[in-house]
């Protein structure tokens, strides 16, 4: 069989290929209707067996007589990260196209506590709530395979596979199917920044570090220096793989600032022009959206500009602006958006820090984003998991607003030019808390250091200061702490629960209705009344502690408040109208 010299062009999954360019041999093991041994072949680095595997057999690698480790490749880790890989076929998919993303209503969900089962097949049988909802995409948080049984995913070590207590990769191929056929467009987040440190066991193949960069997690991967091919090649492939084989829309690439690349085609860049070549084979819209904190538009500039290319970027200045505004918290990183004048810059320029002196940071940050730039290419939320989840006691904004608050917050987010994102059960105006988890697996000094390393990050912040009383930050590597953060469906069947559910709703419904185009907003405070207006709309909300009556032209139209009335605003209300 002939095998390609080309470290891009993966060989057939049955010939079970892995990459090394350093090993002298390579022995496979395999169980299948017993125990099996192989020497594999090597083909300039490509290595594979012989004859190809069963589906269903588990496998591993001995390089150079070493101890057997998985497929970094693989598509199934039945026992775990510390077990072995086993054959697995992507199924054929029926044919989908989401069409462009921009704009269209993301919710973030994490398969693990979305339902009481934490599993694809449960959180697929929701899925009708977010269609009725009018949520176009589900941006489901990381599925690779992690240590244990719980976690946020950020800590994956087969970036190709499926955790398999949320169902495998056919959990996950029927999750899509079911929002398919439902018109949801799925979008994965995918961490191609690291590899978690338990269950890696790659570098008994290859070394895919750098030797020059760093990052939170420790050395970097290699995207500049003598292991880049490969690495980059290996990432890529994994992206493509969501995209191509698995029918996934769109990918949220995690932290891409801790991507460090300082080649002339930089990482993302390349990838980027990787799915515009697969868009264009498969007929299918794909979408890029960088997880990035660098404020900086050569994001989503185009590749053949000299940008990364990617679609959209989140915005988190739009959240901390409006967290500071609504709850009047000034601390850690919200110190800098406390003057309203923070909120205005947010939503008119999309970054506040846009090359502005950031006190957090200790250094200007960012860069002004054009003003012809689509306003849809950046995606706000008012709560996602690192802004919920990295609180000490993991409290969404419910806890500290009103309804009416949360209804205002709802609606400028959702009529805002911007792309939106929900978070699971921000819908209901659900009270239980999300909290940062993480199984260690009986590993009493990982868990140790993780229950430190928290206390003191939250420590540093004042959040003992925003509580106004001393708080206990609960153990996250506690299995008590995950299953305390489960979503509390029966919330959405109180009174005020289905109040505002439906408030949500026709505010979905009117974005749809009254499409801004991503064009630039306008946003003023008259004293304490905030004005924003996105195309043909008007949010008004009532930022002050008294009733307020707000001045509308014969023009305008009163569509929508949160009392349901057209005359005073009370405080935290907000009301639509169209002109």
């Amino acid at each position: 069989m002939s095998i390609s010299k080309n470290i891009e062009d993966t060989p057939g999954r049955g010939l079970v290929p892995v990459w090394s360019s350093t090993a002298k041999s390579i022995r496979l093991e395999y169980e299948f209707q017993g125990t099996h041994s192989l020497e594999m072949e090597n083909h300039a680095g490509w290595w594979t067996s012989p004859s190809p595997l069963p589906l269903g057999a588990k496998y591993r690698y001995s390089v150079d007589g070493g101890a057997p480790v998985a497929d970094p490749r693989a598509l199934r880790r039945p026992n775990g990260v510390h077990g072995p890989a086993q054959t697995w076929e992507p199924p054929k998919l029926k044919p989908f196209d989401a069409g462009d993303l921009l704009g269209k209503v993301f919710m973030e969900i994490h398969v693990g506590t979305f339902t009481s089962e934490g599993t694809l097949q449960a959180a697929a049988q929701k899925l009708p709530h977010l269609a009725d909802l009018g949520v176009q995409v589900v941006e489901v948080m990381p599925v690779a395979p992690f240590p244990g049984t719980f976690g946020w995913g950020y800590d994956g070590v087969s970036l190709y596979g499926v955790h398999e207590a949320y169902g495998g990769p056919d959990g996950f191929v029927h999750f899509v199917e079911v929002a398919h056929d439902l018109g949801i467009a799925v979008c994965l987040d995918l961490v191609l920044n690291h590899f978690g440190p338990v269950g890696n066991y790659i570098a008994s193949l290859d070394n895919y570090y750098s030797s020059k960069h760093e990052t939170p997690w420790g050395a970097a991967l290699d995207l500049d220096g003598q292991n880049a091919a490969h690495t980059r090649a290996f990432l890529k492939g994994a992206a493509l793989h969501w995209l191509r084989d698995m029918g996934v829309d769109a990918l949220r690439l995690d932290a891409v600032h801790a991507l460090d690349d300082d080649s002339d085609y930089h990482f993302l860049a390349e990838l980027s022009d990787a799915v515009a070549k697969l868009e264009s084979q498969t007929g299918r819209t794909l979408t890029l959206i960088a997880e990035s904190d660098l404020n900086d538009p050569i994001m989503v500039t185009p590749t053949d500009m000299g940008g990364r290319g990617m679609d959209a970027q989140w915005d988190d200045d739009v959240h901390h602006a409006l967290h500071a505004a609504f709850t009047g918290e000034t601390h850690g990183y919200y110190a800098d958006f406390e003057p309203r004048e923070a909120l205005m810059a947010a939503f008119e320029d999309v970054f506040f820090h846009a090359g502005t002196y950031s006190s957090f940071r200790g250094k200007v940050w960012g860069a002004p984003v054009p003003k012809d730039m689509d306003r849809r290419r950046f995606v706000i939320s008012s709560q996602n998991h690192d802004q919920v989840g990295n609180r000490a006691i993991g409290d969404r904004p419910s806890e500290a607003l009103s309804d009416a608050q949360l209804g205002s917050v709802a609606a400028l987010v959702l009529l805002s030019s911007f792309t939106p994102m929900l978070f699971q059960g921000e819908e209901w105006a659900s009270r239980g808390p999300f909290l940062f988890f993480s199984d260690q697996e009986g590993d009493e000094d990982m868990a140790r250091a993780m229950r430190e390393g928290r206390r003191a990050e939250f420590a540093s912040h004042g959040f003992d200061s925003i509580y106004g009383r001393k708080v206990t930050v609960p153990d996250p590597t506690a299995r008590s702490t995950f299953e305390t953060s489960k979503l509390d469906w029966e919330t959405a069947q109180s009174e005020s629960g289905a109040r505002m559910l439906a408030w949500y709703k026709k505010l979905i419904q009117i974005r749809k209705e009254e499409a801004t185009g991503g064009k630039p907003m306008r946003v003023s405070f008259e004293k304490d009344l905030l004005r924003m207006s996105s195309g043909s709309l008007e949010v008004l909300v009532n930022m002050g502690t008294s009733p307020a009556r707000p001045a509308v032209s014969q023009e305008q139209r009163f569509v929508l408040s949160w009392s349901g009335n057209a005359g005073d605003l009370q405080p935290g209300e907000a009301a639509i109208y169209k002109s």
